[in-house]
C-alpha cells in the first residue's frame, strides 16, 4: 500500500462542507504515459487500500507485455474514533491515508496491451473505487 515516508503534521482539517466537491480537477486530466486511462467522473477520497485494491486488477490483466502508471498519491491523512466513543473528546486517532479526487482526474494509466484488453481491465478496476469513473483513449 502506498503512504507517505514523513508528513508534515499527523492530522489534517476537514474541508468545509460547501465547497466540497465543488469545481472540477484543473491538474492531471489528460493522458500523459500510456494509451488508456481510467478517469473520475465524480468526487470522492480514495484511500491507500483501494488504490491497491484496482491496481492489482490491473496488473493481473496487463500482464507482463503491458504497463501501468498510478497517477495519483495518497498523502492526506484520514482519522476516526473508536467504536462506541462519545462524541466530543477531541479528533479520533490516525487511521491511513487518502487522496481527495475531484471529477476529471486520471487515476491509472495503461500501454502495451490490445484496447480490448486494456479497457475491460480499467473498467474492472474502476469497480473497485468508490467513485464513477470512465475509460479514456488516447487520440492518435
Amino acid at each position: 500500500m502506498l503512504f507517505p515516508k514523513k508528513v508534515k503534521h499527523r492530522k489534517w482539517q476537514k474541508n468545509r462542507q460547501n465547497l466540497k466537491g465543488i469545481g472540477n480537477e484543473t491538474r492531471g486530466t489528460k493522458l500523459s504515459f500510456g494509451s488508456f486511462g481510467l478517469k473520475a467522473v465524480s468526487y470522492e477520497h480514495i484511500t491507500s487500500n483501494q488504490i491497491e485494491s484496482a491496481r492489482k486488477v490491473i496488473s493481473r490483466s496487463v500482464g507482463k507485455t503491458g504497463r501501468i502508471w498510478i497517477r495519483i498519491f495518497p498523502d492526506r491523512p484520514w482519522t476516526q474514533k473508536a467504536a462506541e466513543v462519545p462524541m466530543g473528546k477531541g479528533k479520533g486517532e490516525p487511521q491511513g491515508f487518502c487522496f481527495e479526487v475531484r471529477p476529471g482526474r486520471v487515476l491509472f494509466e495503461v500501454d502495451g496491451i490490445p484496447e480490448l484488453a486494456a479497457k475491460e481491465a480499467l473498467r474492472k478496476a474502476g469497480t473497485k473505487l468508490p467513485m464513477k469513473t470512465k475509460v479514456i483513449a488516447r487520440m492518435h
